[in-house]
């Protein structure tokens, strides 16, 4: 199967084919993707070389003069060390782009802590109106990318990832999706989390939730799932562990609830490893997540 971000140049190039805003910028990570659309729209595919701030620089100043501009490169390298121009040639100018990385988390392990962004979609939520999608699979990546595009002048933030879930729903880059009903708790799984939460959670009764848009977060799905379940709710999501914490407890701010973040740890793992061993390392495989979610619910969760 392809990943997620196999997908990303085939379907932005027939974005710069098929609408005349659309314009691409690069920080030489992922240009031979777009060999073929350089030839094609040389004004509208730009590469900065390894410069991060003039990638967010130039994206800003595309979108000024009306373009859509979509910025690609590693998460850690997109939002983490251009932050500064993400919050004034972005946000202060209130100027519109689509960031869209690989990565993520940890991803390529190999490539040590410096290609590592666990805390990119936490750092976002100290900036205003960012819309974060984190798809589970190639194909919901493909219809947010072309959603994210067609946003109008929105600052929209696409976070790809080589983990995925088998088998690709349904995602209209707003709403959570339910995915399986319960009475003892809720579950929300954020992107490529969903098959281990399911997993997990194979015979326990609770319900789960599917988020591939976390911001704005679903304020109303996490309410009315709450009022059919306890108002106990389990986020699992593929990055800082409690980074959307916040956001449930807002949520539910006139109901007795309680609130478990569940995420890639704060202390940094040094060795290299493979993309199982993090996951693991974090608790976020099948059997962690299970000891965790039961635990948290106690005995009325069943199984």
């Amino acid at each position: 199967m392809d990943t997620m971000r196999d997908r990303f140049a085939p379907v932005v190039s027939r974005l710069l084919d098929e609408d005349p805003r659309v314009a691409v910028v690069l920080a030489e990570i992922g240009k031979d993707g777009f060999t073929e659309a350089l030839r094609k729209h040389p004004e509208r595919v730009i590469n900065v070389g390894i410069r991060e701030q003039l990638l967010i620089g130039a994206g800003a100043g595309l979108a000024l003069t009306g373009l859509r501009p979509v910025l690609h490169t590693f998460a850690s390298f997109l939002v983490e060390r251009p932050f500064e121009q993400v919050k004034l040639d972005l946000g202060h100018q209130d100027a519109g782009a689509v960031l869209v990385s690989a990565s993520a988390s940890f991803d390529w392990p190999a490539g040590g802590y410096t290609h590592m962004a666990p805390g990119d979609v936490a750092l976002l939520d100290t900036l205003d109106g960012w819309t974060v999608h984190v798809p589970g699979h190639p194909d919901e990546a493909e219809f947010l990318l072309r959603h994210a595009v067609a946003a109008g002048d929105d600052k929209v933030y696409v976070r790809l990832s080589v983990q995925s879930n088998a088998h690709g729903l349904a995602v209209d880059g707003a709403r959570f999706r339910t995915v399986r009903e319960g009475r003892a708790g809720v579950v929300v799984a954020v992107g490529p989390m969903l098959d281990s939460v399911l997993e997990a959670t194979e015979g326990l009764d609770v319900t789960v939730l599917y988020a591939t848009t976390v911001r704005p977060f679903d304020a109303a799905a996490l309410r009315r799932a709450t009022e059919a379940a306890a108002a106990d709710v389990v986020l699992v999501e593929p990055y800082l562990a409690g980074t959307s914490t916040v956001a449930a407890n807002d949520a539910l701010a006139d109901v007795p609830h309680r609130v478990l973040g569940l995420g890639v740890d704060r202390r940094e793992l040094r060795r290299y490893g493979r993309i199982d061993e993090h996951t693991a390392a974090h608790g976020l495989d099948a059997a962690s997540l299970r000891e965790r979610i039961g635990g948290f619910l106690g005995t009325r969760v069943g199984g």
